[in-house]
């Protein structure tokens, strides 16, 4: 078993049936060009994440951690509002776009964190709101 990758420790494997990560696959065919980042996102390294979004505050902020997990780990975060109605942030569609690596706990635990977030930020959700034309400038 793999316990890290050029020095840098790698998350443990899920058990088997647990996960749908692939991450066995994408460690055995692992080529010069494939990114490895995400399996440095190990269970402490998420629980990390996990308080740093806690910690956003604002847009800007929310927009920074977006653009770290696509510049540390290669994950696309998205967070757009349902093409129904809003009218609580159920109604936001957060996503991590699915990839190699990518374990099925964290595509929960941070869709959930951010979902959080929104809901002790509401002014957060506003201006995504408005980032999307939804309020029209209201």
């Amino acid at each position: 078993m793999l316990q890290s990758l050029s020095g840098i420790p790698i998350r443990k494997e899920c058990p088997p049936g647990a996960c749908v990560c692939d991450r066995e696959s994408l460690l055995n065919n692992a080529g010069a060009d494939t990114d490895l980042r995400i399996l440095t996102l190990t269970q402490e390294q998420e629980r990390r994440l996990i308080e740093r979004i806690d910690r956003i505050h604002s847009y800007e902020d929310l927009q920074h951690v977006i653009g770290l997990l696509y510049k540390q780990l290669g994950v696309i975060l998205r967070i757009t509002p349902s093409p129904r109605e809003v009218r609580t942030v159920r109604g936001f569609m957060i996503l991590l776009e699915d990839r190699p690596g990518l374990c099925k706990k964290t595509r929960q635990a941070v869709p959930a964190a951010i979902r959080k977030c929104l809901e002790n930020h509401p002014e957060i959700a506003f201006t995504i709101l408005n980032a999307h034309d939804l309020l029209g400038d209201a």
